[in-house]
């Protein structure tokens, strides 16, 4: 089998990322079911009310991540799979029904995707680091691209066959396939081999995992908090095309339910491709994390200015490959570099960072589109972006005596201390 499907050799690895593959296809198809119901038959194209869905939908991560993390630490992650998973099938459920009888009002949206947000941020860290029980750590990096392909694979076909449903039976069935689609998870972690999985550290006699034990351990980890930070302004600022591409494309371009659902397929072609690249990566560096959120800085000042839909949807492609690569390198550098026994409360804490500044960034983003416009709303990204992979590079060239040469190669830096080249991430301590 190829070295980018390396991974699926391992048979509960396998199994899993069917389920996941199907759901992830389910999950996009209902995202944008629920952005359609919120612009078109609950408010009339409001960005503020989208964004307060949005935030609400990533609050729960700031708020209940990090104990989600230490209980991911204790029990069974898969076991705590389960239960998030049919969580949420049940909030997606709810949400169809309410839809479908006419009954939906926009406080109701507003708290099931809050109650979702609360499944979500329980299965957030137990769904990180259950990748590293399923393969052995050789293979750790090629399953988080292959999870990766499997979220945007999903990206690339929900969001236009939603689109296509909305169209032909509206937005209530098309909801109900979203919940259907979570029990190809369930069903996988169900039937999956609990003897095979890498059991986690054996904490007897040290009483239940502690959230401030993973908080401890980050602050002695200067190279994990500059990737806590370049995760933070990534995911606050930059990751925002939920609310972006509906502006762009309605506002803007003057498009409607299918074109925005093109939208989504088309930014996922080149993560999609971003992310079998990275599948193919033993281990990411510095060079590749920040070279990629200032080219994904670069792209985007041309996506907020496309002065067509047509070269807003192409600039799309680079757009999604500059993102999906910072956000897997950042994963596996995290992953790979941390103790086992506190792996998923760091993991939840990056979960935090990387999604808890949507709360702020949703709302912001969406009074922005409104006050600014559109184009605004990608200008923000691709300024907040820009200038943390401005300030990261300075500070690794500051810190501990570094310096930085740049090859011909697209910013692809080497790191020198004391006359010699470091491409490993930063030590632990600083001096």
């Amino acid at each position: 089998m190829s070295t980018v499907f390396s991974a699926l050799k391992v048979r509960n690895y396998r199994i899993y990322a069917t389920g996941a593959l199907i759901s992830n296809v389910g999950t996009w198809m209902g995202r944008v079911a629920q952005d359609w119901v919120v612009l078109t038959e609950l408010t009339d194209h409001s960005a503020s009310a989208l964004g307060i869905v949005t935030g609400l939908q990533f609050l729960p991560v700031v708020l209940l991540t990090p104990v989600a993390g230490a209980l991911s630490d204790a029990f069974s992650k898969r076991k705590v799979m389960m239960v998030s998973q049919s969580l949420m099938a049940v909030f997606a459920l709810t949400m169809a029904v309410w839809v479908m009888s006419g009954h939906m009002q926009l406080w109701h949206m507003y708290l099931l995707a809050l109650l979702s947000g609360c499944a979500a941020a329980i299965d957030a860290p137990a769904r990180q680091a259950f990748v590293s029980e399923m393969v052995p750590p050789d293979r750790l990096t090629n399953a988080v691209g292959l999870n990766s392909a499997s979220f945007h694979f999903g990206r690339l076909m929900g969001p236009g066959t939603a689109g296509l449903l909305i169209a032909l039976v509206g937005t209530g069935p098309t909801l109900v396939v979203n919940s259907l689609t979570f029990v190809a998870v369930i069903v996988a972690l169900a039937v999956m081999d609990p003897t095979r999985l890498e059991p986690r550290p054996d904490r007897t006699g040290k009483g239940r995992p502690k959230v401030r034990e993973g908080i401890a351990y980050v602050r002695r980890r200067p190279d994990i908090i500059l990737i806590l930070v370049v995760a933070f302004m990534h995911g606050t600022f930059g990751m925002n095309f939920q609310i972006t591409n509906a502006l762009m494309a309605t506002e803007i371009f003057g498009k409607g339910v299918e074109e925005y659902g093109i939208t989504g397929s088309i930014m996922a072609i080149g993560s999609l491709g971003g992310a079998l690249m990275a599948a193919r990566r033993e281990r990411p560096r510095w060079r590749l994390l920040l070279g990629s959120l200032a080219a994904f800085s670069f792209v985007t000042l041309f996506l907020a200015l496309a002065p067509t839909f047509t070269i807003y949807t192409i600039l799309l492609v680079p757009t999604g490959l500059t993102a999906l690569t910072v956000m897997v390198s950042a994963n596996a550098m995290v992953q790979l570099s941390v103790d086992p026994a506190v792996r998923g409360r760091v993991m939840a804490l990056y979960m935090a960072v990387f999604f808890g500044g949507t709360p702020i960034g949703s709302p912001v983003i969406g009074w922005v589109g409104e006050v600014f416009g559109a184009r605004w709303t990608v200008l923000i990204g691709t300024i907040a972006c820009g200038l943390t992979a401005v300030a990261a590079i300075i500070y690794l060239m500051k810190h501990d005596n570094l310096r930085l040469r740049l090859r011909a190669s697209w910013l692809r830096p080497v790191y020198l201390q004391r006359g010699r080249a470091l491409t490993e991430p930063l030590p632990e301590k600083v001096n």
